[in-house]
């Protein structure tokens, strides 16, 4: 049996015996429903229910575990790669959200401190071998995706540390990705962009450490409360809403004969476990990863925010990255508008077919689409200014990637109409 928990608190008990002794199954624990303050795993796994079965919790756990390295970590770890439960075991006590898996959070902040750039620089060099430092000493956390990163502590100053004991980190560290220049610069640029049009967006910083660049992502699932302690704030991805596994985050999940997540399933799981208004800033989400070239906004690139008695709203974006200056990366949409998966072909019918599918007004969708195209456009340099003052831009990425989003907004506005 594996108990979850908030903070220190035991709030579930996960059934971890193997399916012949009896299937997987979570229970919350009554004491924890009783509390004012008490919200679900998952908005799909409501509190004052249950025990839930796999279909239900089997997705939910798959979706806090990264989708690479596996073999690495289940290696390190002498834990099977296809073991979701063992892998948590060892890796929950961080993870995406509020909850940790095994363990409780030891009392206070407990910090590991990187000395130097030197040593940050080894770290983020051994990261493709040594996934979140696994097997380290105190050293237990995950977060899903197939990029390289880290969860770290940031405190006053600006000193970087590594979390131990089930302290939550703050940040998220996104190194440079070797195969696309500029990577760093790119991200951090889609995120100021976003702010600047009016949008939530994950705040990011870039940095360096001797010759490796690194995006710094303040976590939004994560608060400091007056005592100077980190608290964790609960999230689920659109894949967990939906009930989906990983591998079908985008609509064509590979497998012959089946569809993965689609816009009608993101849209349709805000409407019936966030809020109908919701799916406004869901749209929003869609319309400006569109306009940006971001071809990677897959169903776990989405998440809603959960607090108590299950109130919850859509998370500030995040993983927001042009991919049209990057010839290696496939261009297509990762969910279908309209059946079209190349947004330089929508026209405005193909809004509108998207607004009526999700239940939301074709002629204010139709509007929202210009005018993110008009902020989209007229913020562009404001944001490239204000990357290239944090680091400089040494592989002139923000250059393409200006001209890239103003040809493709110019594109859409034309069709739109």
């Amino acid at each position: 049996m594996t108990i979850v928990y908030y903070d220190t608190i035991p709030v579930a008990d996960l059934n971890d015996e193997t399916p012949l002794e009896a299937p997987l199954a979570l229970a919350y624990r009554r004491e924890w429903e009783a509390r004012a303050s008490a919200f679900p795993l998952s908005l799909t796994m409501p509190l004052g229910q249950g025990p839930y079965g796999a279909e239900r919790v089997l997705p939910f756990l798959a979706n806090l575990l990264p989708e690479t390295h596996l073999n690495e970590i289940g290696l390190r770890l002498k834990v099977s790669p296809q073991d979701v439960l063992g892998l948590l075991a060892h890796l929950g006590r961080d993870t995406a959200g509020a909850f940790s898996f095994g363990a409780p959070r030891k009392a206070g902040n407990n910090l590991r401190p990187v000395p130097d750039a030197a040593a940050l620089e080894r770290i983020i060099d051994a990261l493709p071998e040594r996934p979140f430092l696994v097997g380290e000493h105190g050293v237990s956390m995950s977060l899903a995706g197939v990029q390289d990163k880290l969860p770290v502590f940031v405190g006053d100053g600006g000193a970087i540390s590594i979390p131990v004991d089930g302290t939550p980190s703050t940040h998220i560290l996104k190194p440079d990705i070797r195969r696309l220049a500029g990577s760093v610069e790119n991200e951090a640029f889609c995120l100021m962009l976003a702010k600047l049009c009016g949008l939530p967006a994950a705040e990011a910083t870039v940095g360096i450490a001797g010759s490796r660049r690194y995006l710094l992502v303040a976590r939004y699932d994560r608060i400091t409360d007056a005592a100077g302690v980190v608290r964790r704030v609960h999230q689920e991805d659109l894949c967990q809403l939906t009930g989906l596994l990983p591998a079908e985050k985008y609509q064509r999940s590979g497998r012959i004969g089946h569809q993965g997540a689609t816009l009608a399933h993101l849209f349709q799981a805000v409407a019936a476990h966030v809020s109908p208004g919701e799916r406004l800033a869901l749209m929003d989400g869609v319309i400006f990863n569109a306009l940006i070239c971001n071809s990677d906004s897959h169903a776990k690139n989405y998440s809603v925010l959960i607090g108590a008695g299950s109130t919850a709203r859509l998370a500030p974006f995040y993983d927001l990255m042009c991919a049209a200056v990057y010839q290696n990366v496939d261009q297509s949409l990762p969910q279908a508008i309209a059946g079209k998966l190349h947004a330089a072909e929508l026209h405005g019918a193909d809004w509108k077919a998207l607004a009526e599918t999700v239940g939301l007004s074709a002629a204010a969708t139709l509007r929202r689409v210009e005018d993110l195209a008009e902020r989209v456009t007229s913020h562009t340099a404001e944001a490239a200014r204000a990357i290239a003052a944090q680091s400089g831009d040494p592989s002139r990425v923000l250059e393409r990637v200006t001209h890239e989003i103003a040809k493709r907004c110019a594109r859409i506005r034309r069709q739109v109409r």
